[in-house]
């Protein structure tokens, strides 16, 4: 069935991607973008392309997650347009690389902002609506991180994907009674085909770096992005994070899985959820709100 779908942060990367794939697949995609008319000009007019040339419904527009006005106006514009909304797909994020130390309490939390404070000012626009319809879908693109091995220099970043999927969980309970799923993605380490390690932001306290690159950890970070790239098959592909998503968004109502991993590296983190998830669910069926674990059919 024709899904109506948001995902934020979809200029590039795993959002792009699944854009690509979801309006591939029949659904109404809206590909949500900061700056449409100026950094990610190029950006609206590909999505333009691509849709002309696949005869897809895909469509840019303006949302600026770190902004609620935007967020508002961005859901209120796709509800005009279509009379509704199913899918929300949580995609917009920012990775920082370097020792932790050395970056400022400030950078932690803008980091925090744009990897957890964005999904909230997108679901206070959109879940007004999906609750009206008393049916919906949130996807959260989380990260391995979470719960699987963490390599050093990544604590900003781990430490806000750690926070967003925690808060994908609870809501899972707060909105199945509303008749709203919730899937969230686990994508493992994919040095290629998006933007997250290309883009990553630096620590703004360069002595300390200096202190650690001319210490006991000189040459660390070149030593993790080495070890990555060797962990990492040469076939692991940042499509297959779409081609998974598309999966999950055209599963029936009801039998969508609550967690999706695409793991190239196998890095632990879907053993490690199983036991967490479960240890969640055994406490829910203990006091009483098993009901909790499953979206209730409305209407």
């Amino acid at each position: 069935m024709q899904q109506t779908i948001v995902i934020t942060g979809a200029s590039s990367g795993f959002g792009r991607l699944s854009a690509n794939a979801l309006a591939k697949a029949g659904h109404i995609v809206y590909a949500s973008m900061r700056d449409t008319k100026g950094r990610n000009a190029a950006q609206v007019a590909d999505v333009r392309k691509y849709a002309i040339d696949s005869k897809v419904d895909l469509r840019a527009i303006e949302l600026d997650v770190g902004s609620q006005a935007s967020a508002d106006a961005a859901i209120a514009q796709i509800v005009a347009e279509q009379g509704r909304l199913d899918i929300v797909m949580h995609n917009a994020g920012h990775m920082s690389f370097g020792p932790a130390e050395a970056f400022t309490p400030e950078q932690l939390a803008e980091l925090y902002d744009v990897n957890v404070l964005s999904t909230q000012r997108v679901n206070r626009a959109a879940l007004p609506q999906l609750r009206k319809q008393g049916r919906g879908l949130l996807v959260w693109v989380s990260s391995s991180s979470s719960a699987g091995g963490t390599p050093p220099y990544l604590a900003p970043y781990f430490a806000a994907k750690a926070g967003m999927d925690a808060m994908a969980v609870v809501y899972a309970r707060e909105l199945s009674r509303w008749g709203i799923e919730t899937s969230i993605i686990v994508p493992g380490a994919f040095t290629g085909g998006t933007n997250h390690f290309a883009h990553s932001g630096t620590p703004a306290d360069q002595t300390r770096v200096a202190e650690y690159e001319t210490g006991p950890y000189a040459g660390f970070g070149d030593e993790i992005m080495k070890a990555f790239g060797a962990i990492l098959p040469p076939d692991a592909d940042a499509s297959s994070v779409a081609e998974a998503i598309v999966r999950v968004v055209d599963t029936p109502f009801g039998k969508r899985p609550f967690r999706v991993h695409i793991d190239p590296t196998q890095d632990g983190a879907e053993v490690a959820f199983a036991v967490i998830d479960r240890v969640r669910n055994e406490m829910l069926h203990r006091v009483g709100f098993s009901d909790l674990l499953h979206p209730r059919v409305n209407g």
